[in-house]
């Protein structure tokens, strides 16, 4: 199946739905989950949503990004970390909503990253209202969103059982 490009693109109504062939608006994002190896495990990066829920940072591919290139840009403007790793792809959730009054159907592919320093500064004027770094167990407890919680659970399931200093923390392959 081929992916949808951005733009609008018309599709079929079901019960429920507005008028049959109601054009959605396309839109593609891409995300990190950041974890910071420690001595003693892992924590994990999650901020403050313009709608006051824990979530994960992403964000547009802006004209002629790849998602690697956005989910890193992303990450950075939206938390302040400036110097991160890009590790596995993590895949892609996808979600509808109305805004405008119109339907918009968001694409939004994610990567493991890791953090061994910097400081943690919000996205203020993006609605980034708080980023805190927590244990893995707290942060699947917190974020709002089950997709998200869902590729944190694939974040995880890449790490290492015991964090080795100034490695990625990832399995290789």
């Amino acid at each position: 199946m081929t992916e949808p490009n951005e733009g609008d693109v018309p599709q079929p109504a079901r019960d429920g739905d507005a008028p049959a062939r109601e054009p959605v608006r396309v839109e593609r994002s891409a995300g990190g989950v950041v974890v910071r190896p420690l001595s003693d495990g892992f924590q994990v990066l999650v901020i403050r949503d313009p709608y006051q829920k824990w979530g994960l940072p992403k964000g547009h591919l802006e004209e002629g990004e790849t998602p690697q290139q956005a989910a890193l840009r992303e990450v950075k403007e939206e938390t302040g970390l400036g110097s991160l790793v890009l590790g596995p792809d993590l895949g892609e959730i996808d979600w509808t909503f109305r805004h405008d009054g119109r339907r918009v159907h968001k694409f939004c592919r994610f990567f493991l990253m890791a953090s061994f320093r910097g400081e943690l500064r919000p996205q203020v004027a993006e609605g980034i209202t708080d980023c805190v770094w927590m244990e893995p167990g707290e942060a699947l407890d917190r974020i709002a969103y089950d997709n998200a919680r869902e590729i944190l659970r694939r974040a995880l399931d890449q790490l290492r059982g015991s964090p080795i200093p100034g490695s990625t923390p990832w399995r290789d392959g």
